[in-house]
């Protein structure tokens, strides 16, 4: 696992753990008013996020990371596709 900082990158507050579980309610009503809300122990740190906000990270996670990856990972890997058309030699007009 990578060492990350425990001081918030933006201003929320971090809250230590203890008061994070005796006024969990609060803490649950700022992460849905405020945004993201640090909880620290020691030398381990959470995030409590609104839901919405999660299913956006989990959303980007899933996106292929290239458009190669993206190609590899095609239901149509392996699928003969016919991409003949016929010759289209224009058409006739009067000027």
């Amino acid at each position: 696992m990578k060492k990350t900082s425990l001081l918030p990158r933006s201003k929320a507050p971090a809250w230590q753990l203890q008061t994070a579980k005796a006024q969990f309610s609060e803490l649950f009503r700022r992460a849905r008013a405020e945004g993201p809300q640090y909880a620290t122990k020691a030398k381990e740190a959470v995030v409590v996020v609104p839901v919405e906000q999660f299913e956006q990270l989990i959303a980007r996670r899933r996106q292929p990371k290239s458009l190669i990856e993206f190609f590899r990972n095609s239901p149509l890997v392996g699928v003969e596709l016919d991409l003949k058309r016929d010759l289209d030699s224009g058409r006739e007009i009067e000027l």
